[in-house]
């Protein structure tokens, strides 16, 4: 069976005669009004009707202090937690809004380039995913940041070119997430298209290296390799095969690497470029 509260009840003369215990409440039927008591005072004290038609919720952060007030019990009193999010693909500038004390800030630097393939050797690398960070900043007495989003590297030529690496994106000096490196061609000594690296973070994230290449002569049909996954999502796909799916594709999820080109024969394909990388500011009261 389900409990049923209930309270004194009683008429305007009834509830102004009565002295209830301390944080008593009993309910003035004449006025429609409740009488909170403390124990001394006749009659106690009348809570508004006003303040509890239009109440929707009343939590601990709005009666605090074990008094109820008009102003606390007003709609909107407490209303703590998420209010606004402002998404940046660009550079810019945030500026506060009105009522804003603390913000969660998530940086994602650029997508490094997929490298070329080349006809008569072999196909290159995907490019690197661009790092995240992720930092919580009290805001209170701050006004604007200048924000900077990383731009995307681009993929190698058709000729065993290296792709270019992401730009860095950051949130003024608070936090950092480095670009993806580009993809390098497998004949070259140095090894390229690695994951880009964060810092000034809460939590910092290194960005996904790009799939290594494959070695080949210049008689086969050699694939393209992927390029790094990211905070937010995968990288471009590497071609298939001459005869099928010649191009590779760029980063596809904010700050992943672009994938590299195919060779076949004499015939070589350019890399793909990564994809530009992301500031997202969550604005909390």
């Amino acid at each position: 069976m389900p409990s049923i509260l209930t309270f004194r009840r009683g008429t305007a003369a009834q509830n102004d005669a009565f002295t209830g215990s301390a944080g008593e409440i009993t309910i003035d039927s004449t006025n429609g009004t409740i009488r909170v008591h403390d124990g001394v005072t006749a009659g106690g004290s009348t809570v508004a009707s006003g303040a509890l038609a239009s109440l929707d919720t009343v939590d601990t952060a709005q009666i605090d202090d074990g008094a109820i007030t008009a102003a606390k019990l007003a709609p909107g009193a407490a209303s703590a937690g998420l209010q606004s999010q402002q998404v940046y693909t660009s550079s810019g500038t945030w500026t506060k809004p009105a009522g804003i004390n603390l913000i969660k800030v998530t940086v994602t630097g650029g997508g490094g380039g997929g490298a070329g393939g080349d006809g008569g050797t072999n196909t290159g690398d995907g490019g690197g995913a661009g790092a995240t960070s992720i930092k919580i900043i009290d805001v209170s007495a701050v006004s604007s940041v200048s924000v900077t989003v990383g731009g995307a590297g681009n993929g190698g030529a058709s000729t065993s070119a290296s792709g270019g690496s992401g730009g860095t994106s950051s949130f003024g000096a608070y936090c950092s997430a480095g670009g993806g490196g580009g993809g390098v061609q497998w004949n070259t000594s140095n090894r390229g298209g690695y994951g880009g690296t964060a810092s000034g973070g809460d939590i910092n994230i290194t960005g996904g290296d790009g799939e290594q290449a494959s070695p080949h002569d210049s008689s086969d049909d050699g694939p393209g390799a992927h390029g790094g996954a990211s905070y937010w999502g995968g990288g471009g796909k590497g071609a298939q095969s001459y005869a099928f799916e010649k191009a590779a594709r760029p980063g596809q999820a904010y700050g992943s690497g672009g994938a590299s080109g195919l060779h076949t024969g004499s015939t070589s394909f350019p890399g793909a470029p990564g994809k530009a990388g992301i500031v997202v500011v969550e604005e909390y009261a």
